[in-house]
């Protein structure tokens, strides 16, 4: 149907005087200015942590500008944490992918026997991505490549098509010897996966399509003709231990690097590099009520618990409090949690301990005991109501995007949640007048897990799983709402509140 000038300038403003009138927003949708600005700090977090390395230091910044005292597991705690303290540590600071932050009540008494516990909100900082392998090098067909692994479980065909960049920590040698480590993010489109174009596939190919993870995941970085390029490359290095590893690298890529450190390339003699998509994230929908990003599982997660504790910081809430409260981001959740950095080492024990006995000035030993009086709130992301897969959910446990904070249960222990810790953040919810909403995997389906099982096992602490709905789960571009980002550190900031007095009012069980 053809329109006449006259009639679009007509429509054009009928539409502007109802939007100078304002839309009837649907209930639940109207985001607020508090609520915008949360989500934009998210938005700031998410862009400027492109891999677990950036998420850390983005975190340790936030840390230091509230005047948390950095230390060292390299070196004794004694006498350096009090009552009032504010405190952090990296995981070997070298690594620098997992954090620990924790404030100690301004009111912890270590003889007391109701308080003095640990309220500990965890949550992860990596993300299902491409990794560059330790001989990076490659090329095929006249284009050079970069080699490349899978990390974790991604939906990897939404990698193709994609302007990728690459980030990480790289290792330099010196003049003099000293190596150093340098964070890096190259920032601009380097890499592309190309799909195969339609006239190259027949119909029943295109229907069987299945990723070859190691054959079809390979980005292009140049085309030979471009080899040229490779003239400004490191010279030969000299026989030292990592010539053999010099040798195996794209140059082009050591180039790129050097450039990007303002270093000579021939001076780089390790690394740890992500691929990952230069879009940055964005504010969408009709009333711009969600979030799109990549890395939204689980640095959502990592920023509203940080917020969380740092508001109530902020608010002085910390001063009045007899506990202690513990924000602990992990690396490697995503294939497991098995590592030095990840959720199923000794990182959160050797906390409570060094802490506990820092603490314990009579020499008293009772962190058992302080751990039975403690909790864990592991948060990650939950599955959102799909409205084109609705099948896909048991049909009672729906969640929502932007009606908040999620209980996830699973009588398989994939997931932590008890009697008793689901019992608390019902509560929890209640206390800010907000009803936590449930989630259940269907019976016919695979259930995902996080750390909340790994550390509750490996701790012995009561450990809840909570999340937040989400939606392209492991997608290289996920979704997630605007209000939750809110809703979810006022949930957490809460359970650094209540949770004491929550759980005095239960009593041990009478059979």
């Amino acid at each position: 149907m053809a329109f006449s000038r006259r009639s679009l300038l007509v429509l054009c403003s009928i539409l502007a005087v109802s939007f100078s009138c304002g839309l009837n927003m649907p209930a639940g949708v109207s985001i607020s200015r508090s609520e915008k600005m949360s989500a934009q700090g998210l938005q700031r977090f998410l862009d400027s942590s492109p891999e677990p390395h950036h998420a850390t230091y983005q975190s340790v910044k936030k840390l230091k500008e509230l005047k948390f005292e950095e230390l060292d597991e390299r070196h004794c705690w004694k006498d350096k944490i009090k009552a009032g303290g504010r405190y952090f540590f990296q995981r070997d600071p070298v690594l620098g992918s997992s954090v620990v932050a924790f404030v100690v009540g301004g009111k912890f008494d270590p003889s007391s026997e109701k308080s003095g516990g640990f309220k500990v909100l965890g949550a992860h900082t990596d993300s299902p991505n491409l990794r560059v392998k330790p001989r990076s090098a490659r090329s095929a067909s006249g284009c050079l490549q970069l080699d490349v692994e899978t990390y974790g479980g991604g939906l990897w065909h939404t990698w193709f098509d994609r302007d990728l960049s690459i980030a990480g920590k790289v290792v330099i040698r010196n003049d003099d010897g000293v190596v150093e480590q340098r964070l890096v993010n190259l920032e601009r489109p380097i890499l592309r996966i190309p799909n195969l174009a339609i006239h190259l596939q027949t119909a029943a190919e295109r229907e069987a399509f299945k990723v070859n993870k190691e054959d079809h995941l390979q980005p292009i970085l140049a085309t030979e003709v471009k080899k040229t390029l490779e003239g400004a490359a490191p010279p030969p290095p000299s026989p030292t231990s990592s010539d053999a590893w010099q040798k195996a690298q794209s140059p082009l890529l050591l180039t790129l690097l050097g450039s990007s450190l303002g270093v000579d390339p021939s001076s780089i003699c390790d690394f740890t590099l992500s691929l990952y998509d230069v879009q940055p994230s964005s504010l969408s929908g009709a009333y711009d009520e969600f979030i799109t990003s990549a890395r939204i599982d689980n640095l959502f997660g990592c920023y509203v618990s940080l917020e969380a504790l740092l508001e109530y910081v902020r608010d002085g809430e910390d001063v009045e409090d007899e506990d202690i409260s513990v924000v602990a981001l992990f690396d490697h959740e995503e294939v497991g949690s098995s590592s030095t950095q990840g959720a199923g080492s000794t990182l959160i024990n050797d906390a409570v301990g060094r802490i506990t006995r820092a603490l314990d000035l009579e020499g008293r030993g009772d962190q058992e005991a302080r751990v039975r009086r403690s909790m864990v709130v592991s948060f990650d992301m939950a599955h959102a109501l799909h409205p084109n897969y609705p099948s896909k959910h048991e049909k009672y446990h729906d969640p929502k995007i932007n009606e908040g904070v999620v209980i996830k249960t699973n009588s398989n222990q994939r997931y932590a949640s008890n009697l008793v810790t689901t019992f608390i953040s019902r509560e929890i919810g209640r206390s800010v007048g907000r009803e936590v909403q449930e989630f259940v995997v269907r019976n016919d389906c695979p259930c995902g897990s996080t750390i909340g099982p790994i550390i509750s096992s490996l701790t012995g602490m009561q450990a809840v799983d909570v999340g937040t709905p989400q939606l392209s789960m492991h997608s290289i571009r996920e979704m997630a709402g605007v209000k939750d980002v809110s809703l979810s550190i006022e949930w957490m900031k809460a359970f650094l509140k209540e949770f004491r007095r929550i759980e005095c009012t239960i009593q041990p069980s009478s059979n």
